[in-house]
């Protein structure tokens, strides 16, 4: 077997995808955010590719971002406060089931608690893979993982709903062929509404992870949790929030003149107390 680092964190990450309850894990963009989010109480935290990809002036599609680059944004993020993380690592930043093999075991050694595969091939033509090679592909992320000498939760994406295929069945399809390859969670960005995710839950044993802000207007954390969700990520949504109140406040300077969007900023105060309060726990953990 590996021997890779943090056995603590990534024991307690997976102890969370095993409890009886719902939990909501963020997505910072860098290590402000990151440490904000600890400070906050969340139990554990997983990169952004869009959220980094944007605060880098770059698109979000697969292939913009590389591997090696990737990985180093994680690593800082996994530096940046005690919890767990996993990374959203898109397609394994290649199309070969080696070389998402690759990417996990990279990913471990960096300290990475997990992180998500997704079955976007980066193809504009033909940007979902076809289903036996997106399983197989897992099954390659999920034989790496399983050569490390402690956990490493592996989440498994279904895109259809992403890429302009809206195809429930092909979507259960694929994470029921997901779960039987070894996936530790389960994820299919954009399903349409509860029914579909219910669904899912019920046709699957593994923990099924929904993304917050794409759709579901209205839905709360408890209707997730009554479908059967067991994890709920932010995916870019903090980050566009964030990007949002920029550019509402710099449109009201350029458009009015004015400053009232300014109100509702966080006080030094406020930010640095709770970066702060993730520099002391980082210390009484050391």
């Amino acid at each position: 077997m590996t021997e890779v680092g943090n056995p603590e964190k990534a024991e307690r990450f997976k102890a969370l995808h095993e409890r009886d309850r719902i939990f909501v894990l963020p997505n910072p963009w860098d290590v402000g955010t990151a440490k904000i989010l600890a400070g906050l109480g969340f139990e554990a935290l997983a990169t952004t590719s869009a959220g980094y990809a944007f605060s880098r002036g770059q698109i979000d599609w697969v292939g913009e971002i590389s591997r090696d680059e990737a990985l180093e944004h994680a690593r800082e993020i996994v530096d940046a406060t005690p919890l767990p993380v996993s990374a959203d690592l898109e397609n394994g930043f290649g199309d070969s089931p080696e070389a998402v093999a690759e990417t996990v075991r990279r990913a471990a050694e960096i300290g990475l608690a997990g992180c998500t595969i997704e079955d976007t091939s980066g193809n504009r033509d033909k940007p979902i893979y076809d289903k036996s090679l997106a399983i197989e592909r897992i099954a390659a992320g999920v034989e790496a993982a399983a050569s490390l000498d402690r956990a490493f939760m592996l989440t498994a994406r279904a895109e259809n709903y992403l890429h302009g295929r809206p195809d429930f069945d092909d979507t259960l399809e694929r994470l029921v062929g997901y779960e039987a390859a070894g996936a530790g969670v389960l994820y299919a960005p954009g399903l349409p509404d509860l029914d579909a995710i219910g669904q899912v839950c019920a046709s699957v044993s593994k923990p099924v992870n929904v993304v917050a802000g794409i759709g579901l207007k209205g839905v709360s954390l408890a209707d997730l949790e009554q479908c059967g969700v067991r994890r709920v990520s932010l995916g870019s949504s903090l980050a566009r929030t964030a990007l949002g109140a920029m550019l509402e406040a710099s449109t009201e300077i350029r458009d009015r003149g004015t400053f009232t969007a300014f109100e509702t900023a966080a006080s030094f105060s406020e930010i640095e107390e709770l970066i702060g309060a993730v520099f002391s726990q980082g210390h009484e953990n050391s």
